[in-house]
């Protein structure tokens, strides 16, 4: 399985998107600092997940995210919308 996810930090409201192989893994390297893109806002709490077949599937639907460039759309993936 492979996993596009969502983090949002609190502490500098800000939503940072990601895929992976080993979603529980990915998660404690971005709450441990040693991810350099997302140290500043630890802790981080997973707000969306969604599974996909493939590596490149999970990537694609990461990259597709983030094109968006639109807190709304993050807001209501999350959501359910």
């Amino acid at each position: 399985m492979f996993y596009v996810y969502i983090l949002y930090s609190h502490r500098l409201d800000i939503y940072y998107m990601g895929s992976t192989g080993n979603l529980e893994d990915r998660i404690k390297k971005h709450n441990s600092g040693r991810s350099i893109y997302t140290k500043r806002g630890i802790p981080w709490e997973i707000v969306y997940a969604k599974d996909f077949s493939t590596k490149s599937e999970a990537y694609q639907a990461e990259l597709y995210i983030k094109s968006q460039k639109s807190r709304k759309y993050i807001e209501n993936l999350i959501a359910g919308d």
